[in-house]
């Protein structure tokens, strides 16, 4: 249920009907903007007359929330939400790129990589230091020692680190390592896993499932953020389909789609989404046309002896001219890289 108050109510008036409220045993996320503020109720609304509410005199109308997911809400949350990482932002104006290898693989790899994609303008480092493989004889990644390569590849660059969890043990080493917290594909509906992230204070990247649906991929921000951590932001990685030539489908419409229904920033993998490095730049570039806060890239230095997914990171030089190439389609848009 959302409480939609009327123009210039005052901070006292607000205070006393949050106060009302609450004695009804709802939660109130009060959202107080320059034109019109909103009280979100969360909780067991069925009890609460909507006439009762709307007899106050500060209150313009009230809404029933149709969708089971309430502080991902953009009728809870008008505003977009923007996500302040150590300087860097995503959503907003600027598109965020986060770019690097698949798998921290060495010292010397990742260290050039990082190198690398700083030159050309990406504003996050991203690598994998534990790998969720199909395969359990495949590489799983470099583990606790990928995180430190990680972190001295940071030193140098200064760019914040994005990579991802596996386990809830391992999360009060991630708060201290990583600047973002990936959750992956087959963990989206890890709730133990999301119920945990929500007590922390760090931002978390939530992808979405193979098979998942927008409202599953929402809920499943709502775990997290019903925990008392609203720093999320969703990753759009290809759905799992009928189409075998590539490698996941892409679904551009759930950019506008959770656009409409979310506050949150979108990002979009085009790495993942078709498993092909020729593709990377075409699905980047309709990524941004189509909307999204940003993109997440897997850049190789030589992709061909990657340990994990080379058929599908791009090289240096081909990411330095995506990035020219996406200035130019983010300028039309009215944003910038």
């Amino acid at each position: 249920m959302v409480v939609i108050l009327k123009p210039k109510t005052s901070n006292e008036a607000i205070k006393k009907i949050t106060g009302e409220l609450e004695a009804l045993g709802v939660t109130v996320n009060p959202v107080i903007g320059t034109e019109m503020s909103i009280l979100g109720l969360v909780g067991d609304t069925t009890r609460i007359d909507p006439s009762y509410i709307e007899a106050n005199p500060n209150v313009e109308r009230v809404m029933h929330v149709q969708e089971p997911f309430k502080k991902a809400n953009r009728l809870f949350h008008p505003e977009n939400t923007v996500i302040d990482v150590n300087g860097h932002t995503i959503g907003g104006n600027k598109i965020a790129v986060i770019a690097g290898p698949c798998s921290v693989e060495n010292k010397e790899q990742i260290a050039l990589v990082a190198d690398e994609v700083k030159k050309c303008g990406a504003s996050f480092l991203r690598g994998g230091a534990f790998k969720p493989r199909t395969s359990p004889y495949s590489f799983q990644g470099l583990k606790y020692e990928g995180l430190e390569l990680l972190n001295e590849a940071k030193a140098k660059t200064g760019l914040p680190i994005v990579t991802e969890l596996m386990s809830p043990y391992d999360i009060e080493t991630f708060v201290e390592k990583a600047d973002i917290i990936q959750v992956g594909a087959r963990n989206m509906q890890n709730f133990d896993l999301l119920k945990e992230l929500g007590k922390i204070n760090k931002p978390i990247l939530l992808k979405r499932g193979l098979s998942a649906t927008i409202e599953e991929l929402l809920m499943s921000a709502e775990y997290i953020m019903a925990g008392g951590n609203e720093q999320v932001i969703l990753c759009e990685r290809g759905i799992r389909t009928f189409e075998t030539y590539t490698r996941n489908t892409l679904d551009l419409s759930a950019v506008p789609a959770i656009k409409k229904l979310s506050h949150l920033p979108v990002v979009i993998d085009p790495s993942h989404s078709a498993g092909k490095w020729w593709m990377v730049e075409p699905l980047s570039k309709a990524a941004i046309a189509v909307g999204a806060d940003g993109l997440i890239i897997e850049v190789h230095n030589d992709p061909q002896k990657a340990l994990c997914d080379g058929q599908q990171s791009i090289k240096p030089d081909v990411f330095a001219k995506l990035m020219e190439d996406l200035k130019v389609i983010a300028g039309a848009v009215g944003r910038e890289i």
